[in-house]
């Protein structure tokens, strides 16, 4: 079938030669008859012929005929004769597609295929497009990685001239690559630059992910990956020679070489700003310059200064602003100088914002997330910062959030935001199975929707069970209560968690809160909420600690706190610069029969120091005072397992003399020192290991002590030393082990070795 054109194609040429020999040389066209058509009407078919009743018999033109029959694509077979005054046009149709399928994709689905090729039920078949077809899908497999997958077209005719076609798919095994090697590197060894490219060599862990098949997409991206770590390494004249893929003769495996040219590399001799714009303060963008004259050069450095330099520009008020960078270089000396030159730009006006993909989330969700609206001055910041916005909320797939701009057809100095998104399923059903040496053996179902009814709304649902705790949980949170730009929420939950190893009790919790915050700005953020909470205390004997007994029954808490976050961490959830501050105090007693003040201060830090290596220190402290009454025991602090490392929970807090139950203690500060170190493994494998040092001090219960209860108790700073392996896998696997413990106490419970796993699915 691929040489279905040529054959085509010498058909028609010999046709019209064996035509052209048979035409009288002389007379005229009487009659032009048509024979074959069943659906397209004899007329249609007339209306391509370039010869009219009364025309001669011109070989040129009849030939110029047969050809635009062939083009239409409507005929399988045409032929023009001379049949004495009348030219003869015999035709045969192209059948009529009555049904397409797709047998043998496992790997690709039906959803994936059928946008892709052009054939559809009720077109006219034709071998051209059938092998137009087949070539669609296979390229939709290469992009699998399956380089050895077939497609055999299968044509079933039917009656009234249709036909079914069927596309046979052998998909083949995945085409893995086998191996990634690198001509002329010499700064950097294979190993550094195969991780920074994103296809991966063949491994057996690497089961779920699709990076170690060959992708010529993927391996021009790894071409900008390579430019882009030189760049930033300091070779500016870096450049991929070429990048080749080899594939073996079995067509299971790739062989990829990257043959390079790295270049000097460059330090900066010099680093300016040359400001052309009146009145603009040159201080203020002196500040947003990051590189400094002796710093190797780094290409992602200048990309940063140019939008910090934009951005002070905006915030100062000068929204017209171009930032370019001029680069001298000086290769004898291994030298780039780098001036900025910060001009003025046209004056531009948002004439309008559009938003564009949003078939589920309301038009206005999508709006308020951009900082932008119409008749503000244009300002390139903003528009990063509203893409940044878009991108958080989480209701977008990744990396297909774009806001383009483009000019008014109308005003010259008017442009059109147009805010492109694509959605993803922002609902999660999840259920869970696990084992922590804090709880036991859990199970656990829960469901999550982030973008309520299209609103941005999030809704939470969750239950859990497990030996020593069960609970459900419910809430609710609108980001944008009233319209404006302040988080508002409502919990419902309930609890039950058995202490009876720890403290002699089992607690029940059963309650709800209402939450509002706001930000200051990206950084700064700040909560007030109000919790009304009834507690009750059971399970308890003679065996239990007396100050505990006197706690049995039913308290109610009615508490309203408030906390402030600065936080500058470069990503919440797995960080690795950066640090953050928070402030909580909490108040209890306007109602319920509980009478206390808490205050809780936590700080953390977190830095790179070499590649891979992230250390981080934090800490957290909290004092909790009664006013006129007793502290509750579930109130009070207590130190070990989570709270420091190397202690069985509640390991580390005083103890009723008597019984030997934790009673926890009135504050606690305790601190973390953690260094994750790189084992060279890929970061698909999901392995982080780290060393520990965790510190710790408990302060006793001040009012049993007053009391004359016998405690024993200690303000010795507790510590323990340790190594921890994470591994993010199908079953999360969290293991600690603290082999040094320091200055425990004669009553403090040691619990070296803690383990959790569970998997959510």
């Amino acid at each position: 079938m691929r040489h279905v054109a040529l054959v085509l194609s010498i058909m028609v040429s010999l046709t019209g030669t064996l035509a052209s020999t048979s035409w009288a040389q002389s007379g005229n066209i009487e009659t032009i008859g048509i024979q074959g058509s069943q659906r397209i009407e004899p007329e249609t078919i007339r209306t391509y012929l370039t010869v009219r009743e009364g025309d001669p018999f011109d070989p040129v033109r009849i030939d110029r005929s047969l050809k635009n029959l062939f083009a239409t694509g409507l005929f399988a077979d045409v032929t023009i004769s001379q049949q004495d005054t009348m030219l003869l046009v015999r035709v045969v149709e192209n059948p009529i597609i009555n049904r397409i399928s797709v047998e043998g994709n496992r790997q690709v689905d039906d959803d994936e295929v059928m946008p892709e090729i052009q054939l559809r039920p009720r077109v006219v078949y034709t071998r051209t497009k059938v092998q137009q077809d087949v070539d669609k899908i296979l390229e939709l497999y290469r992009r699998e990685g399956r380089f050895a997958a077939r497609v055999e077209p299968k044509v079933i005719e039917l009656p009234q001239n249709r036909v079914d076609v069927v596309f046979e798919v052998a998909e083949g095994p995945p085409t893995y690559v086998r191996t990634i090697n690198f001509v002329g590197n010499e700064a950097f060894d294979d190993n550094e630059l195969r991780e920074t490219i994103l296809t991966t060599e063949e491994r057996w862990w690497r089961f779920f992910t699709s990076n170690d098949t060959y992708d010529p997409d993927r391996m021009n991206y790894d071409r900008e990956l390579l430019r882009q770590h030189y760049l930033e390494e300091g070779y500016a004249d870096f450049e991929v020679v070429s990048a080749v893929a080899e594939l073996a003769p079995n067509r299971e495996n790739f062989y990829m070489t990257f043959t390079v040219k790295e270049g000097p590399r460059y330090r900066l001799d010099e680093v300016n700003l040359e400001i052309t714009v009146d009145d603009l303060p040159r201080e203020t963008l002196e500040a947003a310059v990051i590189p400094q004259v002796g710093d190797w050069y780094n290409g992602k450095q200048l990309e940063d200064t140019i939008e910090a330099v934009s951005d002070a520009a905006g915030i100062a008020g000068y929204a017209f602003v171009e930032v370019r960078p001029r680069l001298r270089r000086n290769p004898e000396e291994q030298t780039i100088s780098v001036v900025f030159e910060v001009a003025q730009g046209p004056r531009v006006f948002i004439e309008r914002v559009d938003v564009q993909g949003n078939n589920r989330t309301l038009e206005n969700v999508v709006r308020r997330e951009i900082l932008l609206v119409e008749g503000d001055a244009f300002n390139a910041a903003k528009v990063r910062r509203s893409k940044a916005r878009l991108e958080n909320l989480g209701f977008f797939k990744e990396n297909t959030v774009e806001i383009e701009s483009t000019p008014s057809d109308v005003y010259p100095d008017r442009t059109i935001l147009t805010a492109k998104v694509e959605e993803q399923n922002t609902g999660e059903l999840s259920f869970g199975v696990g084992y922590s040496s804090a709880t036991g053996a859990l199970f656990d179902i829960g469901y999550r929707e982030r973008n309520l009814l299209g609103r941005g709304q999030d809704l939470r649902v969750n239950f859990s069970i497990a030996q020593q705790q069960s609970q459900v949980n419910l809430g609710f949170t609108e980001p944008y209560f009233l319209n404006r730009r302040l988080a508002a929420g409502a919990d419902l939950f309930a609890s039950r968690t058995d202490y009876q190893s720890e403290s002699g009790f089992t607690q029940k919790n059963y309650g709800g809160s209402t939450r509002i915050g706001f930000s200051y700005n990206e950084y700064l953020f700040q909560r007030f909420s109000y919790q009304l909470l009834w507690t009750s205390l059971t399970g308890l004997d003679n065996a239990t600690s007396q100050f505990v007994r006197e706690q049995a029954g039913t308290a109610i808490t009615s508490q309203v706190s408030t906390t402030v976050v600065y936080d500058r961490r470069n990503n919440v959830i797995d960080p690795s610069s950066g640090f953050y501050l928070s402030l909580t105090g909490d108040l209890a007693g306007l109602g319920g029969n509980e009478r206390f003040v808490r205050g809780s201060a936590a700080a953390a830090f977190y830095a790179e120091p070499l590649d891979g290596w992230i250390f981080s220190a934090t800490t957290s402290g909290t004092y909790i005072v009664g006013l006129g009454e007793e502290v509750k025991i579930y109130q009070r602090s207590q130190m070990g397992g989570f709270t420091l490392r190397g202690y069985s929970d509640f390991g580390a807090s005083p103890r009723d003399a008597t019984t030997g139950d934790a009673i926890g203690g009135d504050w606690m500060v305790t601190a973390n020192f953690e260094l994750r170190i790189p084992l060279g493994l890929s970061p698909e494998a999901g392995i982080k290991t780290y060393l520990f040092n965790d510190w710790g001090v408990i302060g006793p219960p001040t009012d049993l002590k007053q009391r004359g209860i016998a405690i024993l108790d200690s303000r010795a700073i507790r510590g323990a030393v340790g190594i921890g392996v994470e591994w993010t896998s199908v079953l999360p696997i969290t293991v600690d082990y603290s082999p040094l413990i320091i200055n425990a106490q004669s009553f403090d419970r040691v619990s070296r070795f803690r383990v959790n796993f569970g998997t959510r699915f």
